[in-house]
């Protein structure tokens, strides 16, 4: 257990920057702290120049975790930093400094970074995405510099872990996406849609998230005009999450296909209370991706009870088969209405309901910090 040296130092976004990644990092970092590590988060001063970043703004309005000591130390692409940030670091004399590793555009401040670091300091990365979902020429050549300063590898999913292992000779840890602590609790049903002013007969499908062109979006609207779901009058599917690209090719297809008013598209960023209500008021949840590597949206269900449809690809099938909590469809918009239709079955989906409520306390911080020090403590 911990002593008065800091067991971990976890670099990669935190508050004030938004978003999953950062929301994880805290849930880490709290898990840590509630078993007696000493932990400490930086941060970035910049993340990315503002001609890269494609959302509306990459800060939260909310306040930071109280419980988390978070310092902002690192510009991300300014070299000239970098040296001053790695003496910084040795300064504080931490065990385990864990590398947060999500985009190969990171990896030359990691790589600067941990190349300066004591000898006596354990590195490790934690990874979200082993391969990009939009790729570029440059990315295994950047993947490779990075994985040649650490120690060993961790994951949030089997496909992750997977893909490390074939072009890494380095101990790998397949781990879990955990769901969230500090999400807002669910709201009955009824109030949920009437705060929303959803129609209580109305079965909601709900596309929560970020949204980028890899996640078929497209996909999905096309479903509601094929059979059987065109036919039924009771089926909305409501899509909530800041767009990454052009919103007009997606508000163009509703039209084009005359969905106006099945199909409602809130193309903004959500706070913890929002996605209550639209988790709690929503029916299913669905991820019709073309590629994915794990998803922070499947936690996001669990949590709510949600039964989900997603695409039958590794990355998403995998938890949604072992637990039985939905349906794995082919990507192309007639199967997706066939599996939507079969899902809302009631006799399906109180029993995928029923098995979330079964399986969802294996996928815990708790146990996750447990596993994953374990790990980092024997390699």
């Amino acid at each position: 257990m911990a002593d008065n040296a800091l067991d971990y130092l976890i670099i990669g976004p935190a508050h004030p920057f938004r978003g999953g990644i950062a929301e994880t990092q805290h849930e880490l970092a709290t898990a840590l702290l509630n078993q007696g590590f000493t932990v400490k988060l930086i941060t970035f001063t910049k993340l990315y120049p503002k001609f890269l970043f494609p959302g509306s703004s990459p800060y939260s309005a909310l306040k930071p975790p109280r419980e988390v000591e978070i310092e902002q130390g690192i510009h991300a692409y300014n070299p000239r930093s970098w040296k001053a940030t790695a003496l910084y670091i040795n300064d504080l004399a931490p065990k385990k400094v864990i590398f947060r590793y999500y985009t190969p555009f990171l990896a030359p401040v990691y790589v600067a970074l941990a190349k300066r670091l004591n000898k006596s300091i354990k590195k490790f990365a934690l990874v979200d995405n082993w391969f990009p979902h939009e790729s570029k020429l440059w990315d295994k050549a950047l993947n490779r510099s990075f994985k040649k300063q650490m120690q060993g590898f961790t994951t949030l999913s089997e496909q992750v872990a997977e893909q490390i292992k074939k072009e890494v000779n380095l101990p790998v840890w397949t781990g879990f996406h955990p769901i969230a602590t500090t999400l807002s609790p669910a709201v009955k049903k009824e109030k949920a849609k009437a705060k929303l002013g959803w129609s209580s007969a109305t079965k909601t499908i709900l596309f929560f998230g970020l949204i980028r062109k890899y996640k078929g979006l497209e996909l999905l609207i096309q479903s509601i005009g094929e059979s059987p779901l065109k036919e039924r009058e009771d089926i909305h599917l409501y899509v909530a999450g800041e767009c990454y690209e052009n919103p007009t090719k997606y508000s163009r297809l509703v039209k084009e296909l005359h969905l106006e008013n099945q199909v409602t598209l809130d193309l903004t960023f959500k706070n913890p209370d929002e996605i209550a209500l639209l988790f709690s008021a929503a029916d299913i949840v669905a991820q019709t991706y073309h590629r994915a590597t794990q998803s922070g949206v499947t936690p996001y269900a669990y949590f709510y009870n949600k039964p989900l449809l997603v695409s039958d690809i590794p990355g998403l099938n995998d938890l949604i088969k072992k637990d039985n909590t939905g349906l794995c469809t082919p990507k192309t918009p007639q199967a997706i209405a066939l599996h939507l239709d079969r899902l809302l079955e009631v006799k399906n989906y109180i029993e995928f309901q029923e098995n979330i409520k079964k399986t969802k306390d294996r996928y815990q911080w708790d146990s996750f910090a447990k596993q994953w020090h374990l790990f980092t403590e024997n390699h």
